[in-house]
C-alpha cells in the first residue's frame, strides 16, 4: 500500500471512528478531549459533530491552522502528563477522548500510550469512549465501526 493510500485509509478511519463514537455518547454527559492537536483537523471535526460539548485540547505546542485554534481557556499547552493532571484537577469529566499523541516511533508511541492510560482514566466519565491510534491499557476494548480495519484504529470504553 502506498503512503498516500495508507494516509487516506487512516484519515477515513479517524473520521468514521469519531462519528461512531459521537453517536454512542449521545446520552452521556461530559466533555470531549483531543489529545494531540497537530494541524487541528480532528479538533475541527469534533467541533462540527459535537457543537454542544466543551472540547479540551492538550498539546505541547499550538501550531494548528488558524481556523482550528481552540479557545484559550480550553487549550492546555505542555507535556501530556501534567496537562492530564491539570484537566483532572479542573474536575473535567470526559465522555469522548481522541488519543493522537506520537513521536513517530512505534515502540516509543506504544510505551507512552500505556504510561498515560491511567491519567486518561482519571478524567474519563464512566462509560465514556476513547478513540485511539495507539493501544491503551486498563480500558474495555470495543469493536468499532465495520468500515475500519481492526488494526487501523482502536476503541475503548472507560
Amino acid at each position: 500500500m502506498s503512503r498516500l493510500d495508507s494516509m487516506l485509509r487512516r484519515l477515513a478511519a479517524q473520521r468514521d471512528g469519531l462519528n461512531w463514537a459521537a453517536e454512542k455518547i449521545a446520552g452521556l454527559e461530559g466533555d470531549v478531549v483531543d489529545l494531540g492537536l497537530g494541524n487541528g483537523r480532528t479538533y475541527d471535526h469534533l467541533r462540527e459533530i459535537l457543537p454542544e460539548r466543551r472540547i479540551w485540547v492538550i498539546d505541547r505546542v499550538l501550531q494548528c491552522h488558524p481556523s482550528c485554534t481552540p479557545p484559550e481557556a480550553d487549550f492546555l499547552q505542555g507535556e501530556a502528563e501534567p496537562m492530564l493532571r491539570e484537566l483532572a484537577a479542573k474536575g473535567a469529566r470526559i465522555a469522548l477522548a481522541h488519543y493522537d499523541f506520537g513521536f513517530g516511533i512505534k515502540q516509543k508511541d506504544v510505551a507512552e500510550a500505556a504510561r498515560l492510560s491511567p491519567l486518561i482514566a482519571d478524567v474519563m466519565q464512566p462509560g465514556g469512549l476513547i478513540v485511539s491510534g495507539q493501544p491503551l491499557v486498563g480500558f474495555e476494548q470495543l469493536t468499532g465501526p465495520d468500515t475500519i480495519a481492526p488494526d487501523r484504529y482502536l476503541f475503548y470504553r472507560a
